[in-house]
């Protein structure tokens, strides 16, 4: 009878434990699907646990290296849990955000964007010095007999080739690159096929225009860049052929209601804690270099206002 029962108790926190997979958006690892405050009494804490997420623009192996480490030196630097909840895709990031399971997430300009017209109220806290101007890199692979492009007008090169950008929400592998092909007199149904390719990630543009895949891709100029360092982009089958005109990016956005979770004045700590990182102290320094910037820097929903107005134009703001 006890091994009966023992069994029994086994199985009822299997099905506990395998419930989240089964319902409708339950991801392993992804946002838990109780609300915030119902979540942390179930968990029997008697602190708020301020969850942090972020796009994931990269392989899963590089975030999940960063943010832990950003939780980390936020939770010594607040006083509070601090806990890293992966995503699946960029459109989990603006709905875990909207929905309230995120706390404080990494979004690009885009997302960005999208996460605060769904939750007014949303706070930009900070960009990193280089998100102020970022660019776009294209590439090509080196057996696809594209040149260096001089400006805008010679990505009209790109026609007939086989072309990928990154995420279909990635403001630097896909908005701002479709503004800058439109302007220089490429649409969409100019590529072989009659359309682009979307790989997803930055990394995975790189992989698929150096394999041959692709023709040629565009990406982010901080992976670029990274990739070239660490020897993923091999120079000999995929080159840099245009750099972007700048444009503003990636930026921290916090919950409306994090004052009332976490105590008056905890907004303006948080984003002091992110602001005071610097590349003397070990741990931040680390922080810094994987995000790769020196510091990071206020900044404020207007610097996106060029964001939105692009978003609108190619239908992912409506």
């Amino acid at each position: 009878m006890a091994i009966r029962e023992r069994w029994a108790a086994v199985l009822a926190g299997l099905s506990l434990v395998l419930l989240p997979a089964a319902l409708p958006g339950g991801t392993p690892g992804g946002p838990s699907l109780l609300p915030p405050v119902r979540a942390e009494q179930a968990q029997g804490q008697a602190k708020p646990v301020l969850r942090i997420g972020a796009i994931p623009d990269q392989k899963p192996e590089k975030l999940n290296r960063l943010y832990p480490l950003v939780a980390a030196e936020l939770e010594r630097q607040l006083g509070v849990p601090v806990t890293y909840v992966p995503v699946v895709d960029y459109t989990a990031a603006v709905t875990a955000f909207r929905t309230g399971d995120l706390d404080l997430v990494w979004f690009g300009g885009l997302t960005g964007v999208q996460a605060r017209l769904q939750k007014p109220g949303a706070q930009v806290l900070a960009q990193r010095d280089i998100d102020v101007a970022f660019h776009s890199i294209f590439i090509a692979n080196t057996g696809s007999g594209l040149k260096q492009i001089r400006d805008v007008k010679g990505l009209t090169e790109l026609k007939g080739k086989r072309f990928t950008f990154g995420s279909e929400s990635s403001t630097s592998g896909r908005l701002m690159p479709q503004y800058f092909l439109a302007k220089g007199g490429v649409k969409l149904a100019d590529f072989a096929g009659g359309a682009p390719g979307f790989s997803g990630s930055h990394d995975t543009t790189i992989a698929l225009v150096q394999s041959g895949a692709y023709d040629a891709g565009v990406v982010n100029e901080q992976v670029w860049r990274t990739s070239l360092r660490d020897g993923r982009a091999n120079r000999a089958k995929v080159v840099a052929i245009w750099r972007t005109p700048g444009y503003p990016d990636y930026h921290w956005i916090g919950q409306p209601n994090l004052d009332q979770r976490f105590g008056k004045g905890f907004s303006r700590k948080l984003q002091g804690a992110i602001l005071s990182w610097r590349t003397t102290n070990p741990q931040q320094k680390q922080i810094l270099g994987l995000f790769g910037a020196q510091q990071f820097s206020k900044s404020t929903a207007a610097n996106y206002k060029q964001i939105e107005q692009v978003g609108r134009q190619i239908g992912k703001i409506r």
